[in-house]
């Protein structure tokens, strides 16, 4: 139930991404118009728009690629085909993120206000804005990369069982 429930959630962010990345095309078309033709003034705001755009396209990537296992497993040995060896070898990589998630979610939180102390130079919004992105990436990777390590116990345990 929590697994259908996160895929769908991933799949949600799969769609925000996309609107997103639509969304940054706009700001940055704007400052690729303004600087080689004359016909648009040049915006300087675009520039912080499409930053602020990034960053939060950037972790939202990372908390799908954590859930999908594709960004954070580099494999530098074959898949292991002994139980525990596959345990180990899936194992460690999801203790790892977990790891790194709580490291954001722990210093993100005094990133961000840090960062609710600041304001952007041109358009005047609030650091916190894209600072927020660090704790919430970091809280959802500890999730997802539990729930995944989960997983990987119930699995290994019942190819355990399965062999007795």
């Amino acid at each position: 139930m929590l697994g259908k429930f996160l895929d769908r959630f991933c799949f949600g962010l799969r769609i925000l991404l996309g609107v997103m990345m639509g969304a940054l095309a706009i700001p940055v078309a704007m400052q690729v118009i303004s600087r080689y033709t004359g016909f648009i003034p040049t915006y300087l705001w675009t520039e912080e728009l499409a930053t602020f755009i990034f960053v939060w396209i950037v972790m939202i990537g990372s908390i799908v690629a954590v859930w999908d296992g594709t960004h954070f497993d580099v494999r530098i040995t074959r898949d292991a085909t002994a139980p525990m060896m596959w345990l180990l070898q899936n194992g460690v990589v999801h203790v790892a993120i977990m790891v790194f998630g709580a490291l954001f979610l722990f210093y993100g939180i005094e990133y961000t206000e840090f960062g609710g102390n600041q304001r952007s130079v041109m358009m005047r919004a609030n650091m916190a804005i894209t600072h927020i992105s660090v704790p919430i990436a970091g809280g959802l990777w500890l999730l997802l990369a539990g729930y995944r390590l989960s997983e990987v116990v119930t699995q290994f345990l019942n190819q355990k069982k399965s062999q007795t």
